[in-house]
């Protein structure tokens, strides 16, 4: 698919979300996988329902397939940095089995993600010691995902703290350069801020993983007229994959080459399973990334 620089895959989020258990229950991890390789993806990220190692190693390996990461939800400001490690202690040893990149880590203290309230109205804000407290946690956090072989990606989110730009910003300078590193989303970024280049630009050096998320902009107007929940926005289809929505990621895309990006870019699109036909989804976007991406780079 291109530039060498660059690895291709596509989350699991379009099959089954891990936020709505119940939502694509139907597509086991066997279906998941073969459908990621009828698209042409080069791997995925791991799921909630995805087995243990050695399961999940078999499974790849019969299908040529690697692992990106995995999210892991640090709450670091509610529960301490001693507690939140040990957790993270688990989740980087798996991910080392599995032979994974990196550890993608969002603070979820005060996250309006999850729960029916509206997103866009009502994210949480830290306090000047929640942000010392989060930035030398993930320090902490970052010398761990090391110890592994992993490198912590911070995942910016709607409905966190670590929203916003400004957010952004504010971690990327509380943070240690070699140790915490930024998962660029163009989805969250733009449905935040309504902007998504220049969070790319400014922070280039930081961006270890790229989720390619692209967004509806009638639904997202929709969505936040009625003050939806997160959960309840992109069940309405507020988020889909690149070249189905209003993101030009013709000029995310050449930007990440004509930096030298390495790494991997992943299709990252919440949707409803049954309205939006998970493998039609994951071809649409390979089509797009083959003949608007790549073919041009």
């Amino acid at each position: 698919m291109g530039n060498e620089n660059i690895l291709w895959g596509i989350a699991p989020i379009g099959w089954r979300n891990d936020d709505i258990p119940e939502i694509g229950a139907e597509n086991t991890l066997q279906h998941l996988l073969s459908d990621i390789v009828v698209a042409g993806f080069q791997g995925t990220e791991v799921g909630g329902f995805f087995p243990e190692p050695s399961i999940l190693n078999k499974e790849l390996e019969l299908r040529n397939l690697r692992i990106a990461g995995q999210w892991f939800s640090s709450f670091i400001i509610r529960d301490g940095i001693e507690e939140t490690s040990n957790l993270f202690h688990k989740h980087c040893q798996y991910l080392q089995e599995v032979h994974a990149d990196v550890a993608v880590v969002s603070e979820q203290t005060y996250s309006v993600q999850g729960i029916e309230r509206n997103v866009f109205a009502e994210k949480p804000y830290f306090s000047d010691q929640e942000w010392e407290a989060l930035c030398a946690g993930l320090n902490e956090l970052g010398k761990i995902a090391a110890e592994y072989g992993l490198r912590l990606v911070y995942h910016h989110h709607m409905g966190t703290g670590v929203q916003t730009l400004a957010e952004i910003d504010r971690l990327m300078e509380g943070t240690d350069a070699n140790h915490v590193h930024l998962l660029y989303d163009t989805g969250h970024i733009y449905v935040s801020d309504g902007d998504y280049m220049e969070l790319l630009h400014k922070h280039i050096d930081r961006i270890k993983h790229v989720h390619f998320k692209d967004a509806r902009r009638n639904v997202l107007e929709q969505c936040k007229k009625e003050g939806k929940s997160f959960l309840q926005s992109f069940l309405a289809g507020m988020f889909t994959v690149p070249g189905d929505g209003c993101v030009d990621f013709t000029n995310v895309y050449k930007a990440l080459v004509d930096y030298n990006y390495k790494g991997w870019i992943v299709v990252e699109a919440e949707q409803d399973p049954s309205i939006a036909h998970p493998l039609e989804y994951a071809l649409m976007a390979r089509k797009y990334i083959n003949e608007k991406l790549v073919i041009h780079s």
